[in-house]
């Protein structure tokens, strides 16, 4: 299994109100994708922090991650949120199976 964990940092004035209202929206248009495991999306605790908005994905392989990159709901997140909202991401990716070699994910 693949756990993505994208973290992002907000453009000015995107306040508290929106990020509530990002934090929903993604929710929605990602859990549409029938490669998506889960979704979790939040604020960080930290009001201060660098990265204050956070979304992370699973996928049961990279391939399945392959395909949920092509679906629309993706596009319609990505237009919607990220470029309307956020400055700057960083994206991490992780194999969730102990012993699994990564290549094979």
């Amino acid at each position: 299994m693949v756990h993505q964990v994208a973290l992002y940092k907000l453009r000015p004035g995107v306040g508290d109100d929106l990020l509530e209202e990002i934090i929903r929206r993604t929710r929605s248009l990602l859990l549409k994708v029938p490669e998506v495991m889960a979704v979790r999306s939040g604020r960080n605790l930290d009001p201060a922090a660098e990265w204050p908005f956070y979304v992370g994905l699973d996928f049961e392989s990279r391939a399945k991650q392959r395909i949920f990159m092509d679906d629309g709901a993706w596009h319609k997140f990505q237009h919607d949120v990220v470029h309307r909202y956020t400055a700057n991401h960083l994206i991490f990716e992780y194999e969730l199976d102990p012993g699994r070699n990564v290549r094979y994910s």
